[in-house]
């Protein structure tokens, strides 16, 4: 169930009372032009109905985004001249969140454009197997626990419920 914000202002742009540069939009989803672009081609798909965080998408709004990223990509690649492209979301405030209207970025990029994400990040420790094959257990066990719901239903099979090594 969609959560009723307070005051979000991607709902006001879908309402129609903010300015926006509107590349697409349909009856699930609009995409527009980021006001503070990485580069040139910087666009944000979001969907109609407020959802804070990617968890809280119904699974055919999330898929139907992601149909709607996919189709822009190309055209955004051809238009703003960068081959490469991040496709960033950012859930939760710690993740660098700032509007809590669920939104997927779209990021031409150039070589040498000053934006970094640093991945791996240099700062992180090489986790032993061990802890690795731990992890990957627990979060198997969270997607087949029955109080969680449908959440992951199945996903989990692919492994036979055993870390990969």
């Amino acid at each position: 169930m969609p959560k009723t914000p307070m005051h979000c202002p991607f709902c006001d742009i879908i309402g129609g009372a903010g300015e926006v540069s509107v590349c697409y939009e349909d009856a699930v989803a609009m995409a527009f032009m980021d006001i503070q672009p990485v580069n040139d081609g910087h666009v944000l798909v979001v969907p109609r109905t407020h959802y804070e965080r990617i968890e809280d998408l119904p699974r055919e709004v999330g898929l139907h985004l992601y149909e709607v990223a996919t189709k822009l990509m190309p055209v955004i690649q051809q238009v703003s001249g960068c081959h490469d492209m991040n496709v960033v979301v950012n859930s939760g405030s710690a993740a660098g969140q700032d509007v809590f209207h669920f939104h997927v970025h779209l990021i031409p990029r150039r070589a040498g454009d000053g934006f970094d994400v640093p991945l791996p990040f240099a700062a992180s420790e090489m986790p032993d197997r061990t802890r690795l094959d731990a992890m990957a257990v627990r979060i198997i066990s969270a997607l087949r626990d029955p109080m969680r719901g449908d959440v992951g239903a199945g996903s989990a099979g692919s492994t036979g419920g055993a870390p990969v090594a």
